[in-house]
């Protein structure tokens, strides 16, 4: 029901040559498309201190997939009781070649408690009450995984080099400070019995 007005109010904003951009639900995560099997998504991810965004492509073959569903929990009355809309999709970690060797090492140092002891990354998914979308929303977070495990970490500039070298260095002075003031203060209390 919502969806439909949602849809009206675009199409009554176009008519009128107002130019709308429709929302995402996930804005960090866009499905591309299907071709040939293989699911292209792209995922932006950003570190928190830099403005700018990497984007990455993740192609992800659907036939090395494996994908099964069962009922969902939860609410939803009957439907949920009669029709199978959880997706589960696992795959193995170790012969996954469509991904390199040290993201598939991330992987698994990452994502230890989703692997199984056969070696299998698993994925779920309820939120919808259709198993297309639980499907795409597996993939997605497939892809995310992915993406978080081929992320680079941040090198240091020479200017972090130099100001974390001068904070050590004003550290290091002002414990020797207290240091001697310390000592000064024991010196004083010293009573010398000759």
């Amino acid at each position: 029901m919502a969806a439909s007005r949602v849809r009206q109010c675009y199409l009554l904003c176009r008519i009128a040559g107002i130019n709308v951009t429709p929302r995402q639900i996930k804005p960090d995560t866009v499905l591309l498309g299907d071709t040939n099997n293989t699911l292209q998504t792209s995922v932006r991810f950003a570190s928190r201190n830099s403005d700018d965004t990497q984007d990455t492509q993740v192609h992800i073959p659907v036939e090395r997939l494996t994908v099964s569903y069962s009922r969902s929990s939860g609410p939803g009355g009957q439907h949920v009781n009669k029709v199978s809309t959880k997706a589960e999709v696992r795959f193995h970690v170790k012969t996954a070649d469509w991904i390199q060797e040290d993201v598939r090492q991330k992987i698994f140092e990452k994502n230890h408690n989703r692997i199984n002891k056969a070696g299998e990354l698993l994925v779920t998914s309820e939120l919808s009450r259709s198993q297309h979308r639980n499907l795409s929303d597996c993939v997605q977070k497939i892809s995310a995984i992915i993406a978080e495990a081929s992320k680079k970490p941040h090198e240091p500039t020479a200017e972090d080099v130099a100001v974390r070298a001068a904070r050590l260095e004003k550290r290091n002075k002002e414990r020797l400070k207290q240091k001697k003031i310390h000592s000064t203060m024991k010196q004083s209390r010293r009573v010398d019995f000759d």
